[in-house]
Parts: structure tokens; sequence; C-alpha cells
């Protein structure tokens, strides 16, 4: 599917701060910039605890954001507004959760749980025509329309996912977050999970925020990604351009710990290691928040935080060494 120059989605500053007590405060998202594009897919990747998930959470206002803006087709997510504003952000944007068995309420039937967006929208007019969309949405997920009395319990992890796809294209969504959708599952799973999803965004011109830590399976579905560090945003790039060109070093020691299905390759290419542990979103370095796991940090690292900007056509980065008042302080590396 074409992807259109139309920016659908726009996160400007954003910041998710979490007060823990009267004087500790973890930012586990603070101050992270992108766009999202009408029709494509963007990963957000990065290890556990980084703020991917708070960031696909408060994007769609599920938070409330901190400071920042979320701009959804010039409309912002974290505005006071009116009910119907309201109501229609909440229709056009939806989102799969990442574990299926804790996602769906055990005590309803599946015909409820797909249909309540359905109601609250008032999208049906009648139970025959609530009963005949939950039987097309269920056969446009591969299940069965039979299914649809039964309950959470009685289907498989996969099934279970499926029924929360159905659930989140009930309402005709144009954008969904999906939040690991496919961590929970299966690896056999996993890979009918994600084309079912690119066959979804094809049928139906979806554009998705796809929120995993598995590179390898982001590079398949992404058409760009982003990769985070604690509560910020350490690269953007095209999936290509990522995977191929790496800037960021933090990026760079992700992409060598992804296994190669060439065994001569697997054998003889080298890996960098990262040192440490994640630091606490309540106590982050000062400077750059990686410097403390990264292999070539210097001085100024710890000096000045970096600036997220684009250092080629569509890639950016926050790192001192590809920022040209800094480079000579890393020739050493």
């Amino acid at each position: 599917m074409e992807i259109s120059k139309e920016k659908i989605l726009q996160i400007k500053n954003l910041k998710k701060h979490f007060s823990i007590d009267r004087k500790t405060v973890l930012k586990a998202v603070d101050g992270i910039t992108f766009d999202i594009h009408k029709g494509e897919t963007f990963g957000l990747v990065g290890e556990s605890g980084c703020g991917k998930s708070t960031a696909g959470r408060t994007i769609l206002g599920l938070y409330e954001a901190t400071d920042g803006e979320v701009i959804f087709k010039d409309k912002s997510v974290h505005d006071k507004k009116s009910k119907k504003d309201l109501k229609e952000l909440n229709q056009n944007m939806q989102m799969i959760f990442q574990d299926p068995y804790a996602s769906l309420n055990p005590r309803m039937t599946v015909i409820d749980i797909i249909s309540e967006g359905l109601d609250i929208h008032g999208l049906v007019k009648d139970k025959t025509e609530r009963v005949n969309r939950v039987n097309e949405l269920l056969e446009i997920v591969g299940l069965n329309r039979e299914h649809r009395n039964r309950y959470p319990h009685e289907f498989s992890g996969g099934q279970r996912q499926r029924i929360g796809i159905a659930r989140a294209l009930a309402v005709n969504p144009e954008f969904i977050v999906a939040d690991e959708p496919i961590s929970a599952l299966d690896v056999s799973i996993q890979a009918q999970v994600v084309n079912l999803l690119k066959e979804l965004q094809e049928e139906r011109n979806l554009t998705y925020l796809f929120i995993a830590h598995d590179l390898s399976m982001v590079r398949h579905i992404s058409d760009r990604v982003g990769v985070m560090y604690l509560g910020n945003m350490a690269e953007i790039a095209t999936s290509e351009a990522l995977y191929d060109d790496p800037l960021h070093p933090y990026t760079q020691i992700l992409l060598s710990a992804v296994p190669v299905p060439d065994p001569e390759l697997e054998r003889t290419r080298k890996r960098i290691e990262v040192k440490g542990e994640l630091p606490s979103p309540i106590d982050p370095p000062s400077g750059c928040v990686f410097r403390t796991r990264c292999p070539f940090a210097t001085d100024i690292c710890s000096e000045e935080k970096p600036e997220f900007k684009e250092r080629k056509p569509g890639h950016f980065v926050a790192c001192h060494m590809h920022d040209d008042r800094y480079k000579d302080k890393f020739t050493q590396n």
C-alpha cells in the first residue's frame, strides 16, 4: 500500500511522568518527537522499561500527557474537548493490547466484547445488525461466526489476540496502536498474527504504531522505525536505513544481538557488548541518557544532552558522535 505524505499523527516533545511520592518522579517518557504518515507502520522498539508502551497509551489519551502535544488529524488528543470530539477520537484511534489473556473480560462473551464499541458509538441499528457485524468481523480475523457465544477462556492465545484485533476493527478506526501484540504468543503463531495485521492494513488503509522489542519482526512489518531508550528517542529512520546503517550506538548494540540465518556469518560477526544495567527512569543519567552503557562515551556525553536531529535525509539520531562540533572527541574510538 502506498504511504501518504499526509501526517495523520504528530507527536511533539511528549512527556509522561509519574509521581511516586512528593519528591520522586518517574520519567517514563521524557520528550519524544516524531510523525506518523497515513498508511504507514511506524515501529517503536527498545528494551523493557524504555517507555514505549507508556508512549503508546499516552498518544491514545489513555494517560494524560505531562507535557507536549499529540495531534491527530489536526485535533489535539489531550486538549479539554467536548464529549463529541472525545468520542470521535476514540472511534478513530484504537489499541490492540499486549496480553490477550488479560485484555479480554472473562465474564463477557465474544459477541459482547467485540460489539462494545459498536454499541457505544451507535454503529448498529438493532440486534440482527449487531450479530451480522460481529460475524463479519470474526471471519475477517480468521475465526468462525459460531465462536461469538463463547467466553475468552475457551480460546488459545492466538485466537484471543484475533478477538482483540476484531474488537479494535469494529469501529472502523484509521489508526491503531499495537502494543507488543505478539510477544505473549507462541513463535509459530506470531507470523500468522503479523501477516493478518498487514493484510488488514492493505484492505482498510490502516495506520499502525507497532510497539515491540523483537527487532527482526519490526523490520518485517515496519516502514519506519523509532528506537527508544530510557524515555528518550535515540534514532528514527526507514526500516532499511536503520538495519543497514544504524547511527546510534544503542541501535548498533541491539542489532548486533539479533541472530542472522547464515551460520557462517553468525559465527564470524562481531557483537557489540553493552555495559552495565539499564538506569532507573527515576534518576536518569545527566547529558546523554545512554552514556553510562555506551562503549564510545566521552566527557561531552555527561555534560550535554545530544540534540535529536536529522543527520541524513529522513534519518534522525540523538548522539554527539554525529554532531560536527564534537566529532573530533570520538576519533580515538
